[in-house]
C-alpha cells in the first residue's frame, strides 16, 4: 500500500471510533443534507466512499450510468418512471425570495438544477437546501397551485 492509500485507510478506520456527534461535521463536508434515517453504518459507509472518491477519483460517468441500468434491470423492486410534470429549457433561471434573500436556480443542459455551485436532481432538493425543511419544490418556486402556501 502506498502512502496515500495508507492515509485514506487510516482516516476511514478512524470513523468507527468517532462519537456520532463528531461524525456529523465530517458528513457535512461531503454532503448537502443529512440522511432522513441516520444509521451509523450507513453514515460511515457513505463518508468512507466519499473519502475514497476524493482521494482516488470516482466512477466515470458512463460506468455509473451502466451500473444504474444493470441495477434497474435486475432489481426485484420495480419503480415506475415518473416523468416530470414541468419541463424546463436549459438555461431557465428560477427566482425566489426567501429569508430576505433572492435565491437563483438555473436549469442545466442535462435537466438538473444548479444552486450556489451545487447540482440537484430536483427542485424539491433545492427547496430543502434553502428552507432547511421538506417542501414541494414546484410549490416553493410558485410553479403549481396553492398560492400563498409558503
Amino acid at each position: 500500500m502506498n502512502e496515500k492509500q495508507t492515509s485514506v485507510a487510516a482516516k476511514i478506520a478512524e470513523l468507527s471510533t468517532l462519537p456520532i456527534a463528531e461524525l456529523w461535521p465530517v458528513w457535512d463536508r461531503y454532503f448537502n443534507c443529512r440522511p432522513i434515517n441516520p444509521n451509523r453504518a450507513f453514515i460511515e459507509s457513505r463518508i468512507a466512499y466519499k473519502m475514497q472518491e476524493d482521494a482516488f477519483g470516482g466512477l466515470a460517468h458512463n460506468t455509473r450510468q451502466r451500473l444504474e441500468a444493470i441495477g434497474a434491470k435486475h432489481s426485484k423492486i420495480k419503480l415506475r418512471a415518473r416523468p416530470r410534470d414541468i419541463n424546463f429549457a436549459p438555461g431557465t433561471v428560477l427566482l425566489r425570495e426567501w429569508g430576505d434573500l433572492e435565491h437563483k436556480v438555473a436549469v442545466t443542459a442535462d435537466g438538473l438544477f444548479e444552486y450556489e455551485g451545487n447540482t440537484f436532481k430536483s427542485l424539491t432538493a433545492v427547496a430543502r437546501q434553502i428552507t432547511g425543511t421538506h417542501c414541494s419544490g414546484p410549490l416553493f418556486f410558485g410553479l403549481t397551485g396553492k398560492r400563498g402556501a409558503l
